[in-house]
């Protein structure tokens, strides 16, 4: 990277969303020490009703949004997805479920093909099924697998979603048994996802955090089968911020191509975004998406370049890394504004050299601070 004078930059511009996320509840089955959801549930009971979700949907296509995804939590909590799912259809919206898969029959499954949902995306824990349940707090991992081929019975497009961490990638041949699952249901793209450490991952650092050497490990083995699976199967392994040296692009920029909806109707740039304190989100309940969209002072706080510090502001990757994850910044620095300790330029970079000393020796006991329980409506 290179540096050079310091830039000035106008205001941004409006940018085009193209992806909606709508969390339509925070509510879900399963207790998974990674989870995005935010550290104080109890604060986030008053879902969005069914029309007032059909209006924000309305008002996300007039903004330009052509793809929708609906995701938690679990999804499948809330008794009105499928007639979510139509609504989308009926506006022209490609719909990804995004979901854990429980609970899920394959009749209520039909039902959401049917009624508009075009992609189902479905989270694994692990490859093996002691742990996978170990891991998400709940014994589900044989009906993820039955999902899995659900989906693919019914023609739909597959993702299969691996968080990795610690506990999946201490365990010898891990990947390549994660890419046999994924190739036995016919999955169509595999993500084997790094954790990033924020909300209940970064609670949950310590026992989640991998050794250098098994992340190397993990992308070695990824790399064959990508190549391999190529035109057959997407295989994407997603290099972790802890192990780089510069920040990747989060959500391609903060409020600039994707924008979101959580279950009380806030609109925020990422699944972590609430997790920063300093920031007062605009609500759907009380202004147009649009609106908020192009003026609320949470969006623009970090859209575009002028709030870049140095080195940031004068990087040759400004355009590319947009900054880094604002979230991370918050989490380790106290300062959403700050360098993504990510970047190895970063001021507060020692904070994440710390994290790597305080892991757990290979084999250590884990111990997770577990979600607690949901919301309920």
């Amino acid at each position: 990277m290179s540096y050079g004078s310091r830039v000035t930059s106008a205001p941004p511009a409006v940018p085009r969303p193209y992806t909606l996320i709508a969390e339509l509840t925070y509510r879900c089955p399963l207790r998974c020490p990674y989870c995005s959801n935010p550290v104080d549930l109890a604060a986030y009971r008053a879902e969005l009703s069914t029309d007032e979700w059909r209006r924000v949907f309305r008002e996300a296509e007039e903004l330009g949004v052509v793809q929708l995804h609906l995701t938690g939590g679990e999804p499948l909590a809330r008794k009105d997805l499928a007639d979510l799912a139509a609504c989308a259809r009926e506006l022209g919206l490609y719909v990804n479920l995004v979901t854990s898969g429980i609970p899920l029959t394959r009749g209520r499954l039909t039902e959401l093909a049917d009624a508009g949902v075009d992609h189902v995306q479905v989270s694994v824990q692990a490859s093996d099924a002691a742990l996978a349940d170990a891991v998400a707090g709940y014994e589900g991992h044989a009906q993820k697998l039955a999902v899995m081929r659900w989906v693919k019975e019914l023609g739909l497009p597959l993702t299969m979603n691996v968080v990795l961490h610690r506990a999946n990638l201490e365990r010898e041949g891990e990947i390549d048994a994660l890419v046999a699952i994924a190739e036995s249901v016919g999955a169509d793209r595999l993500e084997l996802a790094n954790t990033q450490y924020v909300t209940w991952a970064l609670a949950n650092r310590e026992a989640l955090l991998p050794t250098r050497e098994q992340i190397e490990r993990a992308a070695a083995a990824a790399a064959p089968h990508k190549e391999r699976l190529r035109g057959v199967m997407d295989v994407l392994f997603v290099k972790p911020d802890y192990f780089g040296t510069t920040p990747k692009a989060c959500m391609d920029g903060w409020a600039r191509r994707f924008v979101q909806v959580v279950p009380d109707g806030r609109v925020v740039p990422c699944h972590a975004a609430t997790s920063i304190t300093t920031l007062r989100f605009d609500n759907v309940r009380d202004r147009a998406l649009g609106d908020i969209w192009a003026s609320s002072e949470a969006l623009l706080a970090y859209r575009g370049e002028a709030w870049m510090p140095e080195p940031c502001r004068s990087c040759d990757r400004r355009t590319v890394d947009f900054g880094g994850c604002r979230c991370q910044a918050f989490a380790l620095t106290g300062d959403a504004s700050a360098v993504d300790p990510a970047c190895q330029l970063a001021p507060a970079r020692a904070s994440i050299e710390a994290a790597h000393v305080a892991a757990p020796a290979t084999g250590s006991e884990r111990r997770y601070l577990f979600r607690g329980a949901q919301p309920s409506r």
